[in-house]
Parts: structure tokens; sequence; C-alpha cells
């Protein structure tokens, strides 16, 4: 059985998802909030870690 690859998104593309600025993302990663990993010096997110950020945020709100 295999399973469908992650989708990697890079900063940019997490910045425009979550409507916020470069620091803001690179806060996140660094207090681990938000999973990313590094291919050499490429820093990557998954998509999944966006929308389970997404969804937290959301449930510790209410």
């Amino acid at each position: 059985m295999t399973t469908a690859p992650a989708e990697l998104l890079t900063v940019p593309e997490v910045m425009a998802r979550l409507k916020v600025g470069r620091a803001k993302v690179y806060d996140l990663i660094r207090t681990r909030r938000l999973v990313s990993l590094k291919i050499d010096r490429c820093r990557r997110i998954p998509a999944d870690a966006v929308q389970d950020f997404i969804r937290g945020q959301i449930e510790g709100g209410a």
C-alpha cells in the first residue's frame, strides 16, 4: 500500500496561505507551532502541517 506524497510548501506559499509575513512564519517554525523540514538549504512545510496549525488555532479559540 502506497500513500500519496505530502505536498511541500515554500515559506512564501505559507505566507500567502496564512496571510502573514516572513518573520511570523519563521517564528511559528522556531517555536515548533508549525512543522517544517530542511532539504539542503531549503525550508519546506508540509501542507498538512499548515492545515493542522489552522485547525488548532480554530479549536483553541473556541
